[in-house]
């Protein structure tokens, strides 16, 4: 029998079980008492935070990271995000993967006026005598390293905070940061 986990993974923590390079992190496992062989199916950056799927299931894993299933993340930009920018979202900007250049594939992407409850992050990100901050909604089918970062960053602003809210129809709806739900079956 296999075990499914929604996690709301916290800023701060890495989207694995173990490192071993010299410098302490933190890690899923200090989270929840997870079963051995439990992975997390895609990965958030160190910066990022939100919904998080973790199984026992390899093909569960395989079906959920496929281009079928759609990701959703709502990005805290520096400034205030223009509509001719939000466009370039939709229709792929350049970005660079592993030292070559990438046009990412078109998106749903729009201005988000009103965000619902995300929390605090655990760590300030900066105050209003930085200037503006805005959000934007961006899903996409594809999930190449720090895509997003790198996506918003193009268009000319760069993201202060981001935050994974769906997955498939999986939402993180009021899941607080740090807290992890098991259910029976994703249904993606």
């Amino acid at each position: 029998m296999h075990h499914h986990y929604l996690i709301h993974k916290p800023y701060g923590y890495l989207s694995q079980f173990v490192y071993q390079l010299k410098r302490p992190k933190k890690l899923l496992g200090e989270l929840y008492e997870f079963p051995p062989n439990t992975m997390a199916i895609g990965r958030l950056d160190e910066d990022s935070e939100g919904l998080l799927l973790l199984t026992t299931d390899g093909m569960m894993s395989e079906i959920v990271r496929s281009k079928k299933v759609e990701k959703e993340y709502f990005a805290q930009v520096d400034g205030m995000i223009t509509e001719a920018a939000v466009e370039q979202l939709r229709n792929g900007v350049e970005i660079g993967v592993h030292g070559k250049k990438y046009k990412t594939k078109k998106c749903r992407a729009f201005r988000l006026d009103v965000i619902s409850n995300l929390g605090e992050r655990g760590k300030k990100i900066r105050d209003e005598r930085h200037g503006p901050t805005s959000w934007v909604s961006i899903t996409l089918t594809e999930g190449k390293f720090r895509q997003v970062r790198k996506m918003t960053s193009a268009v000319g602003f760069p993201t202060l905070r981001l935050v994974r809210v769906r997955v498939g129809n999986i939402h993180l709806n009021d899941l607080k940061a740090g807290q992890v739900i098991e259910v029976t079956h994703f249904d993606v």
